[in-house]
């Protein structure tokens, strides 16, 4: 009898997945969901309004003054305190994320040329925010401190404007963002997230699909006649729709929310088939491995639940322990990631995405680990049954 063909397995595969609920979902509408939601959170792309307690214990025109500055900025929003207690307390409650304490005598020890200490305490638990908070107060007080400068300067003589702010700011900096100009969170955080849960959907996809085989018809049986074949068809069945969930995530990303693509999109396309491979690799490595759904499934989650803290966007890579640098060089994501940032970002050129592409290619190691694993299944398997059939065939002799 022959064998069927390569596309009646692939159709059959198909058949089989959209019999699955999970996998459906995986598949279909999941992941799609998943990325509007993360990208409705971050939607708003800045901190605007972020409420910080002032204790203004000088209550002079200068200290208004300031205040007036801090409220000036777009990312701070104000709120009076009459006491330090009252906004600590605030603070310790998440009600404000920063404290500034303005002290007694601030106006006077300004006009004799003392330079009072303004103090500032922020919530860095709240990464982002903090850096936000951080920034902007820095900022209104470097503008402020500035502007009380030059009238000094002028008070004592200076009666150009631009000369007293040249001599009250004898240095300036000059900082232009190369990527990100506007500081825009979302691009940051989302673009780096939705790769992160493709691959929790990539490597749980991966396994499910080997559950589901295994329950239907067991995977001695599903592999009898070949391996080869049968495992390309499911490979290809999940790949095809993986890499479109991925490539539909990246051109999402520039043509649809605008952010930027300086690079290839070729490269990235090749990423992200890489990426699917690999993922696919490691979830049927996971099943083959225990052949227990609920086990494996765990597993998937602890391998991959973590990325995003390993992929080197949030925190520098280098700066990792070494353990940390190891498992990250075992997530699939983390070197696609490095891909997409030097295409979306830097316009890397092929050279230097070649370690990340190869990176990703690397995880091919593990087909022959896994197809190996079916075939002793399989050889245990017909083992078993030729005892079976021996067993069967002495006792009708005996008979």
């Amino acid at each position: 009898m022959n064998s069927p063909s390569f596309f009646s397995l692939l159709w059959q595969e198909w058949r089989s997945t959209l019999s699955d609920r999970w996998l459906t979902a995986l598949l279909c509408g999941l992941p799609l969901a998943l990325f509007v939601l993360v990208w409705a959170i971050f939607s708003s792309g800045t901190g605007r309004d972020l409420p910080v307690g002032v204790v203004d214990l000088d209550n002079s025109s200068l200290s208004r003054g300031l205040v007036r500055y801090y409220n000036a900025s777009p990312t701070l929003e104000t709120q009076a305190f009459s006491d330090v207690e009252q906004a600590s307390d605030a603070l310790n409650s998440a009600e404000t994320f920063a404290t500034v304490i303005i002290p007694q005598g601030f106006e006077k020890d300004t006009l004799r040329g003392e330079s009072p200490d303004v103090t500032a305490f922020y919530n860095s638990q709240y990464i982002l925010i903090g850096k936000l908070v951080s920034a902007a107060i820095g900022q209104s007080q470097g503008t402020f401190a500035a502007t009380v400068e030059a009238k000094g300067k002028m008070l004592h003589g200076t009666t150009v404007a631009a000369q007293a702010a040249a001599q009250s700011v004898p240095i300036r900096f000059q900082l232009v963002p190369l990527f990100n100009n506007g500081t825009n969170y979302a691009q940051f955080l989302v673009s780096a997230i939705i790769p992160a849960l493709w691959q929790i959907t990539i490597v749980a996809c991966g396994m499910l699909s080997m559950a589901l085989t295994d329950k239907n018809r067991t995977l001695e049986t599903a592999f009898s006649s070949s391996i080869a074949k049968p495992f390309a068809a499911k490979v290809v069945g999940l790949l095809i729709p993986l890499w479109l969930l991925g490539i539909g995530f990246a051109t999402a990303m520039h043509f649809l929310l605008g952010w930027p693509m300086n690079g290839s999109w070729q490269i990235v396309f090749a990423a992200q088939g890489l990426m699917v491979l690999a993922g696919l690799a490691v979830g049927m490595l996971l099943y083959v491995g225990t052949r227990n759904a609920t086990r494996a499934m765990s597993l998937v989650a602890g391998f991959t639940a973590p990325a995003f803290a390993f992929m080197g966007v949030s925190f520098p890579a280098s700066d990792m322990p070494f353990l940390a640098q190891c498992w990250r060089a075992l997530l699939p994501v983390s070197h696609y990631i490095t891909a997409q940032i030097g295409q979306f970002n830097y316009g890397a050129t092929l050279q230097q995405a070649m370690p990340s592409l190869c990176a990703l290619a690397a995880f091919g190691i593990i087909w022959p680990i896994v197809v190996l694993k079916i075939k002793r299944m399989k050889n245990a398997n017909n083992g078993v049954n030729g005892v079976n059939g021996n067993s069967s065939t002495q006792q009708e002799i005996a008979s």
